[in-house]
Formats: C-alpha cells, structure tokens, sequence
C-alpha cells in the first residue's frame, strides 16, 4: 500500500552518481536501520519545505518530500526583489529593533510580536548563511553585499541577487537536500499531489494520501509527523501574479479535517501586477526601489505618448499624497491610491484600469544590472522596452496573509514565550505542522515586500525542528496506527475520484474557475463593501453547489490532468468562502482589508499634538478595542465558523495610527 523502503544498493548508487566520495558504505549501513526510525512528511518543495526538509535531515531523521511538480519549479523561485535582513552595509543606522517597528507597522498591528521578533533577530544570520551556502548576492564595487531600499521602509534593507532572487536561494537550499537525498535520508516524490491526512483514532496527524499525477493512483504513506508547506492561494482569484498552481488546495484539505484557518480575509493586491489576458505577471516593487516612479496623466483622457508629456503634466500621486515614503510606500497603500486615482478619479490610461510605471530617467546600463530579469519579462510579454517608455500597471491578487492558524511554543511550567523559538509552528492538529505563505504567522494584515523569502526560510526552519523535537517526544510503543487506518484513507481518496470521474452532471472545472475568479476579483478586491461580500457569499455557496456535478472529458487515469483540476477547484471554492465570511464580518479598514464605509480618515494636513488629529486618534484605539483580533475560521458543514483571538502586542503596544505622510 505504501512504497517499500529504497534498497541500500539504490543509496550507493545515488550516491555514486552525484559524486559523495567516502561514503558508500556508510549509506549502506544507514539504509539498513532507517526502516526503524520514525519519519516525518513534508508537502511542499519551496523555500518553506526545503528548509523543514534540510533540518530535518539535518538530524538523521528520513523525510518524504512531496511535490507536485519538480522542486526547482516551485513558486519560491518567482520572488524576485530580494529578502530582508538588518546588515546596515550602506551606513544608515538601520536597527534589528527599525526592521521589528517597520513590519509591526506594516502589518496594520494584526500579528503576533513575538515571532515577528524572533523572525527580525534572525535575519542577519540568515542571510549569511545563505551567502555561505552560494547564494550569488549582488555586490557593490568593493565587493560588500548590496542592499537595496523596499516599500514601507526608510533603509536600505534588502539583500538581492539581481532580480532572481527567490530562484537563486531555491536552487541552493535544494543542492543542500539533494546532498541527503545522495545519502538517502530524504526521499522526494515529485508529481505527487496531497490529497489528506491520514489521522488515527486521536485525531492526530500519522501519514498523508496522495496521487501519483502520471497515474492517477493513490497511495497512503506512514509518517510520524507531516508538514505542509504548499504556498499561497492567489489562484482563488482567477488570474494572479501566481503560478498556475498556486491554489491553496492542500491547505483547504487540512482545513477541512479540522485543522484552523486565521485571517485569511486580508489578501493582498500588488500594486505593479501587469496586466494579461491568461494571467498577471509581477512587476517587483524592487523597481520602485530602484527608482521607479508611478504616475498617470493629470489631464482626464490624455492620450498622448507618455514620451510626449511635460513633467509638470504628470501626475505622482503618490509622491504627492505620501511625501515622506513616495512611491515606496507599502503595498496596501499604493494598491488603494492606485485605485482611486483610476477608479475614483477617473485618470486611468485610456480610460482603463492602468497607470504608468516609469523607469526611463534611469540609465539602461544601471536597470539591466539591477532589474534585468524583471525587463525581460516585460519585453517578452508586452512587447515593450521599459527602458524606453513606462511600463503600464494595475493592482493584481499577490499573496495571502492569513492562512493555516499556527499557535504558540509556550513554556509548561510558567505559560511564558519561549526565548529561541517563540512559535512552533504546530497547528490544532496534534503531529500536522504548516510553514511558509501557507500559514498566517508574521505578516498580519499586510505584508512588507522582501519579508516573503525571509518568513518563509525562517519558518521553514522553525517548522522542522519542531517537528523533530515533537517525534522525539512521541512514545515508540503502543501507539502504532492500524494499516487499516491507512487502508480506510486510500480507500475513501479513491472514492471521491471514482465519483467525479463517472459524474455526468455538466459542469466544467475550467469555467468554474474562471468564474470564480471574476467573482472574487469583483467583490473580494482591493476595494470591498458588505453589500458586494453578500453577493460574492451568495455567489460561492451556488459554485459549490455546482462543483458537486463536475464531469470530465478525460476519463483515462493515465495523464488526467483534469482530475487533479477538478479536485483542486473544489477546494478553492471552500477557501474562497472562508476569505469572503471573513472579511464581510470584519467591519473596518485595517492593511489590505478595506471598506469605505468603516474608514476612519486621517485629518488633512494635521498631525500628532493637533485637537483633531488627537479626536481621529481616539476612534482609532475605540477601533482597536473592537477589531485588533485574529479572525479564526473552523470548518463545518454549513461552511465556515468565524470566532477571533486576542493578538499578542507584548514588544510594541500600538500607540497611535499607522501613518505614511
């Protein structure tokens, strides 16, 4: 039922091949006792289930690394812009503490401290370990790593090599586990796509089910302890600046055998997504960083070329609505004023939902050096240079902050934050783990751009020591699950293919997608009311309905690529309904969650000290009291059951508005 342990002849000559000299024997020995360790599953092969592979490895502990597609393709290696970390290597004061205030802040308050703290501390050694792994860093003249300036930030605190970063650190951090895979510690299945969680009479985590893609076969696998590591959501929305397989469809599975979900309302829009008819592409807020200024024509319904329009006939709205961060204000913030400056304002390009980033007052020599993967792609895609004329740019559904609810490491005795590692990364199911965007730990309501790459290995990290210390603690006798247990799983997995296989109810997966998507970026978007929440609530529980009665083209098991669609829409629907519920209970405007009608507006031109400022402040802590809380989502058969859970704000207490004048 479930594979076979690998022979020590297969290690020696995996060993072999990738040239691991003096070693051969040794992995013939370990073989030979690791069908008696305990083992643990990781589901994910990105930067978030590479670094949870690689710790536990690490220890001697085997892991099976479940992908859906190879490794090297995960969606880690789509960052572009660089990761965070205080080296202050441009001399500008920069402070561990600055990086804890700036993602605090950037978060609008709704994340826990303590992790944020721990994540900040452990960003300087991070990076370096990432150096000496051979992470290709860019690199000033003198030969020190370079950092550049990101949204929501006043320093320059972001490592980058060039604009592939997330894909160099990927490769790295898989070199290092293809080193134990070479010595047969980690074992990957690649094609594979998680289907459940096998869970014993305790309601506690001991293996998965998954599908082999090629064949359509399901397969149940023993493990100790399982971490899912499986990335972000966006496809929820139809077209994103995610890969194709970015749905959240693992996380939905969990969810639904009883795992908690938080926040997962806030999603958030980056604000320089490029437009496309299949799917948005990322503009990285790195060119903002690099100078990249966003405008649009002052004149409602000038269409000239932007070559042809005066400076003083450019609108740059942001520079003028936030002087004191300008176009590298956070993600939330540009992403609205983008919005009202089309929307409201009625200055789109062309009367579109398009405004212009321009990068042409930089030198070529200086953008293709710093941004030159980032210009391919907009050469490639819109046929256009952005060296010569401004790119063209609109909101587009980036990342989710909320997701996997994951509580904390809390010492037994006294209930205090435990100093190393203040989350354990441990979800409401004993032995089931999540790390990386799947979980909602560091970003609270919105997420400050180069903080991705670096919560993800953090808590990659974090997550697999977890784990391993969890095993450890686990009692080797009497606890063995059943194979029936395992048997009864694969059997039930199974079930619900034949089922959806045979269907002939009508509906198509594929265009219950897309209409998913038009649903959810009309009323989930960047800019929401109840009344529109209604309808999106209203919207989801008919899809639901509707994909109950998928039939499939294909109905061959070898190659059915509709399949594994057609499961994966369901599960987007049921996370689509838990963000819609969410949000429309949520009435105020807090990071990328936002309803004008709960606004409470900043007094124009005044500030801290003045009587109407100190009034508009008032509210705002009276808003705190009601709202500065976790939205906690159960799974039920009636849908989602909201309740909220006080935030920890033991490091920085909020004390006045978030504020980017």
């Amino acid at each position: 039922m479930w594979p076979a342990e690998p022979k020590s002849t297969d290690y020696c000559r995996a060993a072999h091949r990738l040239g691991v000299p003096g070693r051969l024997e040794g992995v013939a020995r370990k073989s030979e006792t690791m069908a008696a360790k305990p083992r643990i599953i990781v589901v994910g092969g990105g930067l978030g289930g590479l670094w949870a592979t690689l710790r536990i490895a690490e220890q001697g502990v085997p892991v099976d690394l479940f992908s859906l597609f190879p490794v090297k393709r995960s969606h880690s290696c789509c960052a572009q812009g660089g990761i965070n970390a205080v080296l202050d290597v441009k001399g500008q004061d920069d402070s561990i503490w600055q990086h804890i205030v700036d993602t605090i802040k950037g978060g609008d308050y709704l994340a826990d401290q303590p992790p944020i703290k721990n994540l900040c501390e452990e960003a300087p050694g991070l990076i370096r370990t990432y150096d000496r792994m051979g992470v290709t860093f860019s690199r000033t003249p003198e030969g020190i790593m370079d950092q550049r300036l990101f949204g929501g930030v006043k320093n320059k605190r972001t490592a980058f090599a060039g604009a592939t970063t997330g894909q160099q650190l990927l490769y790295t951090v898989d070199e290092q586990v293809r080193y134990h895979e070479s010595l047969g510690t980690v074992t990957k299945y690649e094609g594979w796509d998680f289907l459940s969680l096998v869970l014993d009479d305790n309601g506690v985590a001991r293996g998965v089910t998954a599908m082999e893609l090629s064949s359509s076969k399901v397969q149940a696998f023993k493990a100790d302890a399982v971490i899912i590591a499986t990335g972000g959501l966006a496809l929820t929305y139809g077209r994103s600046t995610m890969s194709s397989n970015s749905t959240g469809a693992p996380a939905a599975r969990v969810y639904q055998q009883g795992a908690k979900c938080a926040n997962n309302e806030f999603i958030q829009f980056h604000p320089t997504g490029m437009p496309g008819h299949d799917k948005n592409r990322l503009m990285s807020e790195a060119c903002r960083g690099e100078g990249g200024r966003i405008w649009v024509p002052r004149k409602k319904g000038d269409n000239r070329d932007p070559r042809d329009i005066p400076e003083e006939e450019r609108f740059y709205f942001l520079e003028e609505w936030y002087p004191a961060y300008g176009n590298t204000v956070p993600r939330d913030v540009a992403s609205r004023a983008i919005c009202r400056a089309v929307r409201h304002m009625g200055l789109g390009l062309n009367g579109q939902d398009v405004v212009y980033l321009d990068l042409t007052h930089q030198p070529r020599e200086f953008l293709e050096r710093r941004l030159g993967g980032i210009l391919e792609m907009y050469r490639t895609f819109a046929g256009e240079d952005p060296c010569e004329r401004p790119m063209k740019i609109f909101p587009a559904t980036h990342y989710s902050m909320g997701g996997i609810w994951v509580d904390f490491e809390k010492d037994s005795q006294t209930g205090a934050m435990a100093r190393i590692s203040p989350r354990n990364h441990a979800t409401s199911v004993p032995g089931l783990y999540a790390c990386g965007e799947c979980d909602f730990a560091y970003h609270g309501a919105n997420r400050l751009g180069a903080n991705s790459l670096l919560s993800a290995s953090f808590s990659g990290r974090v997550a697999g020591d977890s784990a391993v210390a969890y095993i450890k603690n686990l009692s080797r006798t009497g606890n063995g699950t059943p194979d029936s247990a395992y048997q009864s799983e694969q059997k039930r997995q199974e079930e619900i293919n034949s089922g959806i296989m045979t269907c002939d109810g009508g509906e198509n997966a594929f265009t219950l997608h897309h209409q998913l998507g038009d649903l959810m970026r009309e009323c989930v978007f960047v800019e929401r009311d109840n009344e529109g929440l209604d309808k999106a609530l209203q919207g989801i529980k008919q899809l639901k309905e509707r994909s109950r009665k998928i039939s499939l083209d294909h109905k061959s098991n070898w190659g059915n690529q509709s399949l594994s669609w057609a499961r994966q829409i369901q599960d987007m629907i049921v996370l689509a309904e838990v963000i819609a519920k969410g949000a429309r209970l949520r009435d105020e405007c807090r990071g990328s969650h936002y309803k004008a009608e709960f606004e409470l507006k900043v007094p124009e031109g005044k500030f801290e000290g003045d009587p109407e400022y100190e009034k508009y402040k008032a509210k705002w802590k009276a808003n705190n009291d009601k709202w500065l809380k976790h939205t906690i989502a159960t799974h039920t058969e009636n849908g989602p059951e909201i309740s909220y859970k006080e935030v920890d704000i033991s490091v920085l207490p909020p004390t006045k508005p978030r504020d980017y004048r």
